[in-house]
């Protein structure tokens, strides 16, 4: 096994078991309000610390950037670590059982490792690049959908940018009268692993961070399909609006949703 994705799975399991300690007793976890529509939990720092302990013990030399630590520099810059603890918090404030912890591993600019996993289900994603992705050891490949009707698309709201929001409806307004429904989560991480796996078709989104689908923008590239910004091309990291899914299916999304892209969005 590739020695970093070791590491990421054994950070990734660790916070998990944080995480799933810390749902059985969800109504005693402290809430702290980030920013509006943004919370942050005592289990999301505790399980980032879990994370970093971990890589720090293997890779003391590598740079960490994590949702709630910032950057974390090292000696070794050229090799990043993307660790979102917690995927999902509001579902796992409110006691839903659907979230993730997310770990991808770049190095020079390019995402090698990625891991998603879901504590909850036991569900762990992973991905190397060149090498495939898996679920639980079971290899994954995009359903190759090759048109919207019948897809169904995942989805996320950008509750945290509310000027999106028109956007946002007017693009599912534009995609629903072909695709057959949208699924919309709470935790893109997953969303993009549903995709790899074919639990669902495809994904649009914006308003996500680098530590929202690094690793599962490897999933999905490594399971076969394909994923861009709202304007076809590969900012989807820096921007935060990403489409994914089958080529074919992609390149139907943009069709329908790029007339909608509001000057703002760039």
């Amino acid at each position: 096994m590739n020695p970093m994705l070791n590491i990421a799975i054994r950070a990734a399991r660790k916070a998990g078991n944080i995480i799933a300690k810390g749902y059985e007793r969800y109504a005693d976890v402290q809430v702290l309000q980030k920013n509006p529509n943004d919370y942050v939990t005592n289990i999301d720092k505790e399980a980032e610390a879990a994370i970093i302990e971990i890589i720090r013990k293997s890779y003391p030399e590598h740079t960490i950037i994590g949702e709630e630590s910032g950057a974390i520099e090292g000696q070794d810059q050229d090799v990043q670590w993307v660790i979102d603890p917690l995927d999902g918090t509001t579902n796992f404030m409110k006691g839903l059982p659907h979230f993730s912890i997310s770990i991808a591993i770049r190095v020079k600019g390019r995402t090698e490792v990625g891991v998603v996993y879901d504590p909850i289900r036991n569900e762990l994603f992973t991905a190397v690049r060149g090498e495939g992705a898996k679920l639980n050891d079971q290899r994954l490949r995009v359903d190759n959908k090759t048109e919207l009707t019948g897809a169904i698309l995942a989805t996320g709201f950008p509750f945290k940018q509310s000027k999106h929001m028109p956007m946002q409806f007017a693009m599912m307004n534009a995609l629903i009268a072909d695709c057959a429904d949208f699924r919309r989560t709470g935790s893109a991480a997953l969303d993009l692993c549903y995709v790899a796996a074919g639990r669902v078709d495809g994904f649009f989104e914006i308003g996500l961070k680098p530590w929202d689908c690094a690793a599962g923008d490897l999933m999905i590239r490594e399971a076969g399909g394909i994923v861009c910004d709202y304007f076809g091309g590969h900012t989807y990291l820096t921007s935060g609006h990403i489409v994914a899914g089958a080529p074919r299916l992609v390149k139907d999304i943009l069709n329908k949703i790029q007339p909608c892209i509001t000057h703002e969005v760039k």
